[in-house]
């Protein structure tokens, strides 16, 4: 372990299992906890500078409350990290050159077995609008994929032509899609 980064952000989040969270988070960090006991799990992770723990309390998990991620430095580390995601099969989602929360991001999505999602994402720059994926009456929403993808139907007589998300068709680059 190399010298620790203060300050660290510590979070601790209640899970309803944890033999399978420690399984989980072993693959997504890929590291063993710091600390295993019988209903706890701490990581202590340097990259990114972390310390995360894990209580065992079914009772209190609360899945609605956001989603937690990381930043990586290079396309290079995010596309290395992606690759090893995906050899685990941990992979929910992957986005490319997405506008989310007003700045243009390559990210991918995993979830982990009590429905918390983590982001790991490349910042490209700033951006002036968001994706219109991510435009929801509800603000908790944006950068959150969610629970499933329904793919855009295609009008089969003109393909030019998507269904927007009220089922209506539009055509493409004319704002609505």
């Amino acid at each position: 372990m190399s010298e620790a980064i203060f300050p660290r952000m510590h979070v601790s989040l209640y899970v309803s299992d944890i033999s399978k969270t420690t399984d989980f988070y072993t693959s997504f960090f890929g590291q063993e906890p710091a600390k295993l006991k019988t209903n706890y799990a701490k990581y202590v992770l340097d990259n990114p500078s972390l310390i995360i723990s894990f209580v065992e309390n079914p009772e209190r998990v609360q899945q609605n409350f956001g989603h937690l991620g990381f930043q990586v430095e290079t396309k290079q580390e995010l596309e290395e990290r992606l690759y090893k995601a995906k050899a685990m099969d941990l992979v929910s989602k992957e986005e490319v050159g997405t506008a989310c929360c007003y700045a243009v991001q390559d990210k991918f999505w995993v979830e982990d077995p009590d429905g918390v999602q983590w982001e790991v994402y490349y910042f490209h720059e700033d951006a002036e609008f968001n994706d219109p994926h991510y435009e929801m009456n509800d603000a908790s929403a944006c950068c959150m994929p969610p629970a499933k993808e329904e793919k855009p139907k295609v009008q089969l007589a003109d393909i030019s032509i998507i269904s927007d998300a009220d089922g209506g068709f539009c055509t493409p680059d004319s704002g609505c899609c």
